[in-house]
């Protein structure tokens, strides 16, 4: 077991660290456990840059709105996906279930007369969620209280969320902090907010199964639909160094030539394919972005870098197939909501992705952060170094302030089934 030691987390020798926390859905749970994982050996590490897009949002919020320390943060949040059920998350009965099909089907055949007397939302109402994220991130005068007094004390500077505006297209991303400088990119910005549960019910609205939500008027979808660039909220709060967590399995080199479906394409399996294009591919994407610049980085001297700094960067992702997982524990979804999924052709593909991202019960939740843990342990070493090693040199900060650093812990190389994979150059 690592021995702890004590990490200062400012600007400084070991580096302004932030943790960025990715999409999935119910497996966002897997982000708990490793948090979890670390908080034990290191219960009073700062973290003072959160992002998070998606599920990862949820958990980025009330990390950030925590005012204990990491420890009892993460347990606080394990007992929260652990209270989790279907019917906390979206309602699940027959007849709100029934109604919202209808709703689209009625959309369909009429040719969007419908649409004039009620609009079409999404398959399933979040109004539980909404109910349960004001209850655990109450609103006091337009601000969440933890975050403010995080912020206020110096202990958090700075927590971003991303959504899509469906209005225009863009990737908006707002940021609560201190000494932040917006950002305008193509089809991307950063925007001053005060953080509350309506962000967050935003960012994780997933497209076609959850509403939209509005925010000042205008309205948001999942923060991961089109964001090209996720790390770079983090690069642009000023972190030198990336501590990542995604709920992506990367298979062995075989198993993507695997088929998932013996026929036609189910709509699940459909969904499952662009769910991952859009909320986990860009992600490894990026990273990959990051890494290869790195290289070009390192052979360039630091006169020459043209504002380019060095960020170290650690990957953490499962050591197994979360939606495979999944499958096993659909038979204990409520009846009405699992009619519905098998409808959309759950039982007809081994890819069970669009399931997991639903899949909010104890059993499934238990089993996911339970994945967590091992994981994060089994790299408790590397994860270590790259926390206590010093931060390579930074430089003025540049647009997109990519370029990952070339530590051990940052370094890339496949891994074989069954470990936690890094990404792969």
């Amino acid at each position: 077991m690592t021995t702890p030691v004590d990490l200062d987390h400012g600007r400084g020798a070991k580096g302004l660290t932030a943790l960025v926390l990715g999409g999935g859905g119910a497996r966002g749970a897997y982000q708990v456990g490793v948090v979890r994982a670390i908080s034990r050996h290191y219960p009073e590490l700062r973290l003072p840059i959160l992002t998070g897009i998606s599920s990862g949002a949820i958990n980025a919020a009330y990390l950030a709105a925590h005012t204990g320390n990491l420890d009892s943060a993460a347990t606080d949040m394990a007992n929260l996906w652990l209270s989790l059920t279907p019917e906390r998350v979206f309602e699940v009965g027959a007849g709100t279930l029934t109604r919202n099909v209808m709703r689209w089907a009625w959309r369909l055949i009429s040719g969007g007369f419908s649409e004039a007397k009620e609009p079409t939302r999404g398959l399933v109402d979040t109004k539980p969620l909404f109910k349960l994220l004001g209850e655990v991130l109450p609103t006091v005068s337009g601000s969440i209280p933890g975050i403010d007094d995080n912020i206020a004390s110096g202990r958090l500077r700075a927590v971003a969320l991303s959504a899509t505006s469906y209005a225009t297209g863009q990737s908006v991303t707002w940021v609560q902090g201190n000494d932040v400088k917006l950002w305008q990119r193509p089809q991307r910005r950063g925007e001053f907010g005060r953080i509350t549960a309506t962000h967050v019910m935003a960012s994780s609205a997933l497209p076609l199964l959850f509403p939209a939500v509005q925010v000042d008027g205008e309205w948001y979808g999942d923060g991961g639909i089109r964001f090209t660039a996720p790390l770079s909220p983090a690069l642009h709060l000023g972190a030198e160094k990336i501590l990542t967590i995604s709920t992506r399995y990367r298979r062995a080199t075989p198993e993507p030539d695997q088929p998932q479906a013996a026929d036609y394409p189910s709509p699940a399996q459909v969904l499952g394919v662009l769910y991952n294009a859009i909320f986990l591919d860009v992600v490894d994407q990026d990273i990959l972005r990051l890494e290869l610049i790195n290289r070009v980085l390192a052979e360039v001297p630091a006169a020459r870098r043209d504002g380019l700094r060095p960020i170290q960067m650690l990957v953490l992702r499962p050591s197994q197939d979360l939606g495979a997982m999944s499958e096993h524990y659909e038979p204990r979804l409520p009846k009405a909501f699992r009619f519905l999924t098998r409808g959309l052709g759950t039982r007809r593909t081994t890819n069970a992705d669009v399931l997991s991202l639903v899949m909010f019960q104890r059993d499934y939740v238990q089993a996911v952060i339970d994945l967590g843990e091992r994981d994060a342990e089994s790299r408790m070493d590397e994860i270590s170094e790259f926390l206590y090693a010093p931060a390579v040199a930074a430089q003025d900060q540049s647009a997109d302030g990519y370029v990952s650093g070339n530590s051990p812990a940052s370094q890339t190389e496949p891994r074989s089934s069954g470990s936690t994979a890094r990404v792969e150059s």
